[in-house]
């Protein structure tokens, strides 16, 4: 009987224990505070090759918030276990957070990541004159030549025959960054057939190249509906760049043309579409600085009734040589015209244009007969700033939003539409309407994609009463209740 009685109290005890340690754990799950979503923060990786990446874990309060990080292809990214996403290439990839402590809450972020510069596929890159001369026998519509940086002596000019098409045009492109490519053709002599580049085909596309100290014209272009842009040319022994032979439909963008300067010290321009030349060429967000003869030239012989458009173009301190002496050409900002029978009609459209310091004027007549129209121009410290007689007189002249520091000069046409300029209403235009009159400010560098550097020359003060009095033309934005004068509007 006794041992029956302890095997009982054995029992019982046993189930004590084995109650109190069930309640016991159920007493420690109680305790854990389980997470319950998991949200990802971090931003795509378009500069650089990292991005910090941070989990949100809620509650606030759960006893664990470690995540464990992962990547769906460490082929394009990995991440580490604090969220850190290195990438390997451009692509789009999927970070994936899992809470550990049941492993089964998680969140996931596509990152896309673009910073990889891909380098770009040319059917020929060159390095030297040989290379390039081979190239350009070959190249055909919608192929590219990629000039490496450097020197590259030419001893013959160069003439580029092919051409492209609409939308497939040959493309010839120098260094955007770093050293750019140079053509230098100071081995030719001084002649009328020694042009450095001779443009014949038609939309050929050519950009960022230096033409230096060719026997003639930098370039001269015969072809059709081609594109120059971000060129410089100079130390020439005539002008810079021409146009001519009945070429029409280009497109000089952003170019440079200075120091350019023949033996006689009388004929080198910066720019000229003159001669031969067609209809429709335009300049835009050009300088032509310091050459012997005119910035732009746009005389006419062989060719009539054609026009050509510029548009937010500098000229500046023509007619002066490299040294500053004064030399023997005209030294005219912009030419508009001209003919040997005094005759012949050059239509000029500027728009937003400069001209300054020049020796002789600054937009200039010379027998034109054509139509000339002048919106939002700057003119200061010209020989003349706006020269426009009533001998062989334009057809019609039209100046409106523009101005000129000083004298504004002779405008004078057949027919006359001149209104809204800084000279009109009892408006005056000084210096103290101004910024700066620095002129050296309009030969600064470039901005890196080839566009025209930022000045405070001729930019108006925020007291100018020159602000709002202009009238509306179509094709320029303007600010405020109407267009400010000169070629800058007031920001």
């Amino acid at each position: 009987m006794k041992n029956i009685l302890n095997i009982f109290l054995i029992l019982i005890t046993l189930f004590s224990c084995s109650k109190d340690d069930v309640k016991a754990s159920e007493s420690t799950d109680d305790n854990i505070v389980y997470v319950t979503s998991v949200s990802i923060i971090g931003t795509d990786i378009t500069t650089g090759t990292t991005t910090q990446l941070n989990a949100t874990v809620l509650p606030s309060d759960a006893t664990s918030k470690t995540v464990v990080w992962s990547s769906s292809d460490t082929s394009i990214a990995t991440v580490s276990s604090s969220g850190l996403v290195t990438a390997l290439k451009n692509g789009t990839v999927t970070i994936k957070a899992v809470a550990t402590d049941k492993n089964t809450v998680q969140a996931s972020k596509t990152i896309t990541i673009s910073s990889f510069t891909t380098a770009p596929v040319y059917d020929y890159t060159v390095s030297n004159p040989t290379e390039l001369l081979t190239a350009l026998s070959k190249v055909k519509a919608g192929e590219t030549i990629y000039l490496n940086g450097g020197n590259y002596v030419m001893n013959a000019k160069i003439t580029i025959s092919a051409s492209g098409t609409l939308g497939n045009e040959i493309k010839i492109l120098g260094q955007m960054n770093g050293t750019r490519a140079k053509l230098d053709f100071s081995s030719m002599a001084e002649s009328s057939s020694n042009q450095g580049i001779v443009v014949s085909g038609s939309y050929i596309h050519i950009k960022a190249i230096d033409v230096y100290n060719a026997g003639d014209n930098g370039m001269q272009v015969k072809g059709n509906n081609n594109t120059i842009e971000f060129c410089t040319f100079s130390e020439c022994a005539d002008t810079g760049l021409q146009i001519d032979n009945g070429a029409a439909n280009n497109t000089i963008l952003n170019c440079d043309s200075y120091f350019n300067a023949d033996s006689t010290l009388e004929n080198a321009d910066g720019f000229a579409c003159k001669l031969t030349a067609g209809t429709g060429n335009k300049f835009i967000g050009c300088r032509a600085w310091q050459n012997l003869d005119d910035g732009w030239d746009g005389y006419l012989k062989g060719t009539d009734n054609i026009t050509t458009t510029y548009t937010n173009c500098w000229a500046i301190k023509n007619g002066y040589l490299k040294i500053g002496d004064a030399g023997l050409g005209d030294g005219n900002g912009f030419k508009t015209g001209g003919s040997d029978l005094k005759d012949l009609k050059h239509n000029g459209i500027y728009k937003n244009c400069i001209a300054a310091g020049n020796k002789a004027d600054g937009f200039d007549h010379n027998s034109n007969r054509g139509n000339v129209e002048i919106y939002n121009c700057s003119a200061y410290s010209n020989g003349n700033n706006y020269n426009f007689s009533s001998t062989n007189p334009l057809a019609k002249l039209t100046i409106k939003n523009s101005c000129a520091i000083g004298a504004y000069g002779s405008v004078k046409a057949d027919v006359l539409d001149v209104t809204n300029n800084g000279w009109q209403n009892g408006l005056v235009t000084d210096a103290t309407d101004f910024e700066s009159i620095d002129i050296s400010q309009l030969i600064q560098a470039r901005k890196a994609d080839g566009s025209l550097p930022d000045v405070t020359f001729m930019k108006l003060k925020a007291t100018s009463d020159l602000i709002d009095k202009g009238v509306v033309v179509d094709g320029i934005p303007y600010l405020g209740t109407a267009p400010d004068l000169g070629a800058f509007e007031l920001k």
